[in-house]
This record gives structure tokens, C-alpha cells and sequence, in this order.
């Protein structure tokens, strides 16, 4: 007895079948980490969510950009919400986005960029606010955390580059409730010495 024999587009349509009858993949949120993202002249982005065991393919259409108050980069952690289906041409499934949200760390990104532009509305970025960088520099001001990679490695770079360099350090609280006031005293204090550049930094953990 010969058994039946498809093709194979009669297989993709048949899973792509029991995809849409899955009620669960017609909206599902999923969190990982954003991969590969391309934004395609056509105003579609692509890009791949994966986590430590796994990755899924997935695809916003221009149509649903207004899902999205951020831009995608990669190494974001996100929620993205949408329909999981089946691209018929190519076999492949796929998570098709309609929304996506920072998540975990990403929300304090989110947080900062919206920070950054009401600060960019207020006039605070614009050109006449800023001074040049001297040439030649004297005194640098330094605030930052008094251990740690950042301050080694500011220390490090700015003495070999101008081995005459006076380095005059406050040690400022950089993370946690008393941080930003800890940074303004540093600043403060640094102006009224007169240094010529100030860095206000933290190590990137």
C-alpha cells in the first residue's frame, strides 16, 4: 500500500494550520535578549530574541511601529508581545511583534532616555551651553568612586598621555540613594578649585 507523499508547501500550510489553531501563540509575551536587529528600508525591523538555551526569529512590521517608544539595540533585554506563526515560504516560525518593552535593566535605560528628552526639550544639550575642551590641560577634576577600575584607569590613561598632569580626585558615592547628592558636592567642590576638565564617572558594572 502506498502511503500519501505532500509537498512540501502542503506541509508548511498544515503546520502553519495548527499554529493558528493554537489559542496560546495568538498572543504570547516573551522575554530575552535582543540579537542581529536590522531595520529594513521598508520600515520593518528584524531581529532575534534569545535567552542561555535558545533563540526565536522575529519581525516587526512598519505597521505596528507604534508598538514601540524606543529603538531596538543590541543586548536589550525586552518583553515582546505578538503572535508566534508560521512563514509559509520558508518553513520557518517566527514571533511576529505587536509591542515591546524594556525589561529588568533595560527599564532604567528607558527611564534615562526619557530623561534625556525632556532635557533636550528644556534647551540643556543646546551649543551655547557648552565650553571647549582646552587644548592643553593643567588640573583635571576627577569624581568618582576612590577604588575601583574606573578611577585606575582614568589615573592610567590620563598620566601617560601627559605624564604633567595634576590629578586632584573627590571621592564621590556613585550608586545607590546618596549618589547624586555625593556627585554635585564633587562637582561643586571642584569648580571652586579651578581645575581645567572635570570627568564625573563610575565603572560600567
Amino acid at each position: 500500500m502506498r502511503q500519501n507523499v505532500y509537498t512540501v508547501a502542503q506541509i508548511n500550510s498544515y503546520i502553519k494550520n495548527m499554529f493558528t489553531q493554537d489559542y496560546m501563540l495568538r498572543f504570547v509575551m516573551v522575554k530575552g535578549e535582543i540579537s542581529n536587529c536590522k531595520y529594513h528600508s521598508s520600515g520593518h525591523i528584524y531581529f532575534t530574541l534569545k535567552d542561555a538555551k535558545g533563540v526565536i526569529a522575529c519581525v516587526m512590521f512598519a505597521g505596528n511601529r507604534t508598538g514601540l517608544s524606543f529603538r531596538l539595540e543590541e543586548g536589550q533585554m525586552v518583553v515582546v508581545g505578538g503572535t508566534i506563526d508560521v512563514y509559509e515560504r520558508d518553513g520557518k516560525y517566527q514571533l511576529y511583534a505587536k509591542q515591546i518593552t524594556l525589561d529588568g535593566a533595560g527599564v532604567l535605560y528607558e527611564k534615562f532616555d526619557r530623561m534625556k528628552r525632556k532635557l533636550e526639550e528644556m534647551g540643556m544639550f543646546a551649543l551655547e551651553y557648552k565650553q571647549p575642551i582646552p587644548k592643553y590641560i593643567r588640573t583635571l577634576g576627577v569624581v568618582t568612586a576612590p577604588t575601583g577600575a574606573a578611577v585606575r584607569d582614568i589615573i592610567n590613561i590620563a598620566s601617560r598621555r601627559n605624564p604633567y598632569i595634576q590629578i586632584i580626585l573627590y571621592p564621590a558615592i556613585v550608586q545607590g540613594d546618596q549618589a547624586a547628592a555625593s556627585i554635585v558636592n564633587g562637582i561643586r567642590a571642584l569648580e571652586r578649585l579651578g581645575v581645567d576638565v572635570m570627568i564625573v564617572g563610575r565603572g560600567g558594572g
